[in-house]
This record gives C-alpha cells, sequence and structure tokens, in this order.
C-alpha cells in the first residue's frame, strides 16, 4: 500500500487557509504532527509520499521539525516497518533540507518527473551501491555484485563466477540501506521505495 500526503494541503488545513510557507518550529511541529496521524490511520503504508509541490517556503525549523523528525522516526528500530519518499522539493527547499539532514547524518530519497535522487549525509560507497540499484533494479545482491565488478573489469562483465566475499560485502552494504530506508528489499530483490514492476528498460522510474 502507498500513501501520498500533499504537504501544501496539510498546512492549510492545520494553520490557515491562506498559508503555502512552512516557517516558524511550532508550524512546522503542527505540520508534523498531522502528517503522523493520516500516517497511524492507515496502519503505517508501506511507501509514504510526503508531496512540497504546494509550498513555497520551507525554513530551517520547518525543515528540521517535518523531514529529519520524520526520518528519524521511521529510520529508528522501534519506528514504522514503511518507507518514505519525497517529491516537489525544488531549488529553494535545497538548503534547508540538506543543511538538517547532514546534521542529523540523515539521507531522503526525492523524485523528480519520474527519476529518483538521494539527498543528504551519504558515504561515496552508499552512493555507488544505491546508483546501482537505482539504475538497474530491482536486483539481487549477486546481480549489484557483478554490476560493480563489471565497472571495474570490463573483462568480468558477463563472469559467471563472483568472489563470494565481493557479494557478502555488497549484500552487507545493501542491508545498510535498507536500514537507512533508502532501499527496500523483497522476492524481486533490492529496490528504490517507490518504484514500480521493471519492464526491462535502463533506467527504473517510479510513481511517487
Amino acid at each position: 500500500m502507498s500513501m501520498h500526503i500533499d504537504v501544501g494541503t496539510v498546512l492549510r488545513g492545520t494553520v490557515c487557509d491562506l498559508y503555502s510557507n512552512l516557517v516558524t518550529r511550532p508550524t512546522g511541529a503542527a505540520v508534523r504532527t498531522a502528517i503522523e496521524q493520516q500516517v497511524n490511520e492507515v496502519a503505517t503504508p508501506i511507501v509514504t509520499t510526503i508531496d512540497f509541490s504546494q509550498v513555497n517556503l520551507l525554513d530551517f525549523s520547518c525543515a528540521d521539525e517535518i523531514v529529519a523528525k520524520l526520518l528519524l522516526r521511521f529510520t529508528s528500530d522501534e519506528g514504522p516497518k514503511g518507507y518514505l519518499t519525497f517529491r516537489g522539493i525544488h531549488e529553494g527547499h535545497i538548503d534547508p533540507i540538506e543543511t538538517v539532514l547532514e546534521r542529523h547524518a540523515l539521507a531522503l530519497v526525492s523524485w523528480h518527473e519520474g527519476e529518483a535522487e538521494l539527498f543528504g549525509h551519504v558515504e561515496e560507497i552508499e552512493r555507488v551501491h544505491w546508483d546501482v540499484v537505482r539504475d538497474h533494479g530491482p536486483l539481487s545482491a549477486s546481480d549489484v555484485a557483478r554490476h560493480l565488478q563489471a565497472t571495474v573489469d570490463q573483462s568480468a562483465a558477463d563472469a559467471r563466477v563472483l568472489d563470494t566475499r565481493l557479494v557478502e560485502q555488497t549484500r552487507a552494504q545493501l542491508d545498510h540501506l535498507v536500514h537507512r530506508r533508502l532501499l527496500m528489499c523483497d522476492d524481486a530483490g533490492y529496490a528504490v521505495p517507490g518504484t514500480v514492476p521493471h519492464t526491462g528498460s535502463r533506467t527504473v522510474r517510479g510513481t511517487p
């Protein structure tokens, strides 16, 4: 089950019908509480998309109250089982969002025109693995390891036997990304939250 939450609609329903700016910490806290109530009412959807398309201005305190605190809740061991994705993040939102993500060592998946992007605190090795899954997934850990091996050794592009240590290292890195809620894993393999069934195209596209 997926769920779409329009932050602009929540803001106007929570604070004022005329508002399209997210400023001041009490406003951010009120909007976050309303979002959490919506999520709880449907028993935690698998993927919840937080949509900022109708938000003009986002200050640091609201980015902290809404983006950071929602991610901290979802990535805690006691948090909900589902995944958060974001959409509608424009140029004016990026600075406050990136700042609070770095402050809390968090990262998020943002969708823009059907393409997924990573924002926030991400190590290079995490990004390399995530990029392979985004561009080719859903994939098993062995398939991701094969892609990574091929990038450093073209002769191994069609290798039938992979180094088992590489596969285990790859699986550990992918599971770490799942724990951070930046990837999801099911019977089809590892995938970026929000992706739709893969039809053979090179780039995985999504619906958020």
